[in-house]
C-alpha cells in the first residue's frame, strides 16, 4: 500500500520560530507573527492542495480558533484538499455532531475527515463545561462513537448508556462517504477506544522501535474486534537540499527558545494527564543537549509546545528514508507540519514526496495508479 500525506492547518498562528501552543497549552501564549486569517490559512492549504497533500489537519482546543468553522470557510477555497477537523466528543451531541458531518459531507462534496480528541486536560475540559475524569471521558467517547456510527448507517436509535442518553434519534440524509474516524491515545482506555472505533490510529512522532510496539498492540485489540484499522504518525519536519541545512535550521529554532519558556512550558506539561504526552517528555526529558533521539529524528519542537513535540530533520533523501521506515513498520499515513507551514509545505512537497513517488511509496493524488 502507498502512503497518504496530510499537512497540517495552524490555527494557532505561524512564525519562523516555533510557535507555543499544542495540547495541554494555555490560550494566549502562542506569540504567532503570522495570524490565523482565513487569508493566510488558505494560502496554506492551496500550497499543501498543488504539492500534493491529500489532506490537512486542524486542531481542537482552546489556543485555536474553532476547527469545524474555519475549515468548512476554507474548503470554499480548495478543490480537493480533504480537512482532518479535530473535535471533542464530550462537548456536542452525537446526534448533532453526525447531522453536522452530513453537511459537511454534502457541502464541501466529501472532503471531511474526523480526528475524534477525548481530552486529555481535566482543568481544560472543565473550562468546557465537562467535568468528567479522564477515564470517564474515554468511556463517554466509545459511546459516543457508538451513537454516531448507527446514526450513519441509517438506524434510529434509542441509548441510554452511563454518560450518554438518545432516543428516537435519525439522520434525514446520511454522509456521503462515511466520514473516516482518526483516533490517537496512548493511555489503556485510549487503545480500548481506539481499537473499536478507529479508521486510522494516529500516534505522535515516538522512534520506530516505540511506533511499531504501538502498532502491534492495537492491531491485537482491534483483531479482537474483527478490525483492523490503518496507522498514521503525527510529525514535524525540516527538510533541506542538504543535511546541513536542516541540522543548521533546527540548531537556528532552537537557539530562539528562550530558556526560561523551556523551563515553563516543561512544568505545565509535567502536570499532563496525557500518557502520549508524557512519552513525548520523555524522549528529551527537559534537556537540549541529546534531542536528535533517532537517527533523524529531533525532539527539540517538544520544549517549548505541547503534543506531538518531534520532527524529521535531515536532507530530502534522508527525511524520505525516515519516512520509508516508518511505512515498512506499518504506518500508511503521514501528517505533517513545519515552520513556517506555508514554506515547509513546498519543501516536502517539491523535495521529499518526488523521491518517496519514485520508490514506488506515492502517487500524487489524482494521478491514478
Amino acid at each position: 500500500m502507498t502512503a497518504t500525506f496530510h499537512w497540517f492547518l495552524p490555527t494557532t498562528g505561524d512564525s519562523r520560530h516555533v510557535v507555543g501552543g499544542g495540547h495541554g497549552s494555555t490560550p494566549g501564549e502562542a506569540g504567532s507573527d503570522r495570524q490565523p486569517s482565513i487569508a493566510y490559512l488558505g494560502q496554506i492549504a492551496r500550497a499543501a492542495e498543488q504539492s500534493g497533500f491529500s489532506g490537512a489537519l486542524t486542531p481542537t482546543g482552546p489556543w485555536c480558533e474553532d476547527a469545524w468553522l474555519t475549515t468548512a470557510m476554507l474548503t470554499q477555497q480548495t478543490e480537493r484538499l480533504r480537512y482532518l477537523v479535530a473535535f471533542r466528543p464530550g462537548l456536542i451531541s452525537p446526534t448533532l455532531a453526525a447531522q453536522m458531518a452530513t453537511s459537511y459531507q454534502q457541502q464541501s462534496r466529501g472532503r471531511l475527515l474526523l480526528n475524534v480528541v477525548t481530552g486529555g486536560e481535566s482543568a481544560e475540559q472543565r473550562a468546557y463545561g465537562d467535568f468528567l475524569d479522564k477515564d470517564g471521558r474515554y468511556a463517554r467517547t466509545g459511546e459516543f462513537l457508538d451513537i454516531v456510527g448507527r446514526l450513519w448507517r441509517g438506524e434510529t436509535v434509542d441509548h441510554h448508556g452511563p454518560h450518554l442518553r438518545v432516543e428516537g434519534a435519525r439522520l434525514n440524509r446520511l454522509p456521503d462517504p462515511v466520514p473516516e474516524v482518526y483516533f490517537g491515545g496512548s493511555s489503556p482506555a485510549a487503545e480500548q477506544v481506539a481499537a473499536r472505533h478507529a479508521d486510522v490510529y494516529l500516534t505522535w512522532g515516538e522512534p520506530p522501535p516505540q511506533v511499531a510496539e504501538k502498532i502491534e498492540r492495537i492491531r491485537t485489540l482491534a483483531a479482537r474486534h474483527g478490525r483492523t484499522p490503518r496507522f498514521g504518525i503525527r510529525l514535524h519536519t525540516i527538510t533541506r537540499d542538504t543535511s546541513e541545512e536542516a541540522w543548521g535550521e533546527a540548531a537556528r529554532l532552537l537557539a530562539g527558545m528562550d530558556p526560561e519558556r523551556i523551563r515553563t512550558t516543561q512544568r505545565a506539561l509535567a502536570e499532563s494527564e496525557s500518557e502520549g504526552q508524557r512519552r513525548m517528555r520523555e524522549l528529551h526529558g527537559g534537556a537540549t543537549d541529546r534531542l536528535e533521539v533517532y537517527p533523524n529524528l529531533w525532539a527539540g519542537i517538544g520544549l517549548v509546545r505541547g503534543g506531538a513535540g518531534t520532527a524529521l530533520v535531515g536532507s530530502h533523501t534522508e527525511v524520505a528514508d525516515r519516512i520509508e521506515e516508518y511505512h515498512r513498520l506499518g504506518v500508511d499515513e503521514f501528517v505533517l507540519s513545519g515552520v513556517p507551514h506555508l514554506e515547509e509545505a513546498y519543501r516536502v512537497g517539491e523535495g521529499v514526496l518526488p523521491l518517496l513517488a519514485r520508490r514506488g511509496l506515492w502517487h500524487r493524488p489524482g494521478a491514478g495508479t
